[in-house]
């Protein structure tokens, strides 16, 4: 008996150490699409360190900012649904490391049987045992390990691993997201300011206009008309103040929604022209996507999981060699139980499984995963190529805005003039108030113009900040 369990035991230890060996996951970069080396309308011979890299207390150094940012990363709802994601994937990676060990039982268990006196079983206990029932008493630990000849268990290992770091990049997926909605939510904020401001101050222009046509009215230089048109101007201007209020309000309940607080108040310092991003950035190179970007790498995980689950159904429709051990006491007697070495007992076998109605049932779930794996690497190409798309927009967008820019800023400022012009124009007779009234207006029209194109310049550098992959790290 020994030289059998000997002979057994030196086939199963090389086993057990072969199926344990576990790999690192596999890189799937040589599926994504071909890229280029450098993103279109990106400068010739820029490739210095993308802007992703730098640490999103860096890029955004307004307090305000931050305390929102800070905010929105440790009490958003999606952040926190993300984190609790990636606790229960480590359950099931533990799970799945586990299944490496043999599964081990502790049974104990007592029972009494009393056969028919007409029997077989009763007359032989009847004649041997002097009694109609029999009592049987066991203890025993139970071990049987299933032997991972065709990697079965370690698929399922690197399926789960893979899992485990999708969440892990899906969390940092949410908080690039988070912290690019929390920033284009407080530009969008400073620009309502700056609106509600420069309504303000067209009013006060309205208000000294109106002053001077009633005066010029009253001698009767000019009619009612001229009065009433200019009074009509004024009621306009006036009329964008409560809209820009009202936005204001709805903006900073969102922002506050958005970093998990209620509705309040935020006390802004700085101004919208005030704001300043890195001036010196880069966008890098396209390659840097893959390894940067949140999506991109949870889309390469889909892929490794996906790959391993299919290895794991093919894994099935083969044979399964499991071992199996149970050792115990054993007596048909409670007095005797504990009678060692008389009551000790033990066995060790193998079995060999091979499913035969089953295989195609078998083989429909691996051609599934076939599929599968192969519509993960679709989405894998397609979200590199998103990424890339989605920075070369952002570089485009930078670009044209700062030209659009730098137009409307010396178009209010001739316009500015203008309206000097204008006013000493009018007080002299030589000027209408109709003129004076068109000044005012378009004035007003590029200012509002001026901060909406700041705004949207500071939203493209944010959303290039976001695309190369920023935000993730502190």
């Amino acid at each position: 008996m020994n030289i059998k369990v000997n002979i057994l035991m030196a086939f199963i230890l090389p086993l057990v150490v072969w199926s344990c060996k576990t790999d690192k996951l596999i890189s799937n970069k040589d599926l994504a699409p071909p890229l280029p080396t450098q993103f279109r309308d990106q400068e010739e011979g820029a490739k210095e360190t993308s802007i992703g890299s730098i640490p999103w207390r860096d890029f955004f150094q307004d307090p305000i900012l931050q305390v929102l940012i800070d905010s929105a990363i440790h009490q958003n709802v999606d952040m926190q649904l993300a984190i609790k994601n990636i606790e229960s994937s480590q359950l099931m990676l533990k799970q799945a490391k586990a299944n490496y060990l043999p599964n081990l039982q502790l049974q104990i268990k007592a029972n009494s049987t009393n056969p028919s006196n007409n029997s077989m079983n009763g007359l032989s206990l009847g004649q041997f045992l002097g009694q109609n029932h029999v009592e049987d008493y066991t203890a025993s630990l139970g071990l049987s390990w299933e032997a991972d000849l065709w990697g079965k268990i370690k698929s399922q290992n690197t399926a789960a691993l893979a899992s485990y770091l999708q969440t892990e990049e899906a969390k940092k997926a949410v908080q690039t997201q988070l912290i690019s909605q929390v920033a284009q939510g407080y530009y969008q904020l400073l620009m309502l300011y700056q609106l509600h401001e420069i309504a303000q101050q067209n009013l006060r222009l309205s208000d000294s206009t109106l002053r001077i046509v009633q005066q010029q009215y009253e001698v009767g230089d000019i009619s009612m008309l001229a009065v009433e048109q200019v009074d009509a101007q004024r009621l306009a201007a006036a009329s964008l103040i409560p809209d820009f209020e009202q936005q204001i309000h709805l903006q900073e309940n969102a922002i506050q929604t958005l970093s998990g607080r209620l509705p309040q108040e935020i006390k802004i310092k700085e101004k919208l022209a005030n704001i300043q991003l890195p001036d010196h950035w880069s966008a890098g190179v396209p390659a840097d996507l893959l390894s940067r970007r949140p999506d991109v790498k949870q889309a390469e995980l889909a892929v490794t999981s996906s790959k391993a689950y299919q290895q794991y159904a093919k894994a099935r429709m083969y044979p399964s060699l499991v071992i199996s051990a149970e050792a115990g006491i054993n007596a048909f007697k409670s007095s005797n139980w504990f009678n060692i070495p008389a009551s000790l007992f033990g066995a060790v076998a193998g079995s060999i499984t091979q499913p035969i109605f089953q295989r195609r049932e078998l083989k429909t779930q691996y051609e599934i995963a076939q599929i599968d794996q192969e519509k993960n690497v679709i989405r894998f190409k397609q979200t590199v190529i998103t990424a890339v798309g989605e920075v070369s927009d952002a570089l485009i967008s930078i670009e044209k805005l700062k030209e659009k820019q730098r137009i409307i800023l010396q178009r209010t400022n001739r316009l500015k003039k203008a309206i000097q012009h204008a006013d000493v124009l009018f007080e002299t007779g030589m000027a209408t108030y109709l003129e004076v009234i068109t000044a005012q207006s378009n004035m007003l029209q590029s200012e509002l113009e001026l901060a909406q194109v700041k705004k949207a310049e500071l939203a493209a550098v944010v959303d290039l900040y976001r695309s190369l992959g920023g935000g993730w790290n502190q």
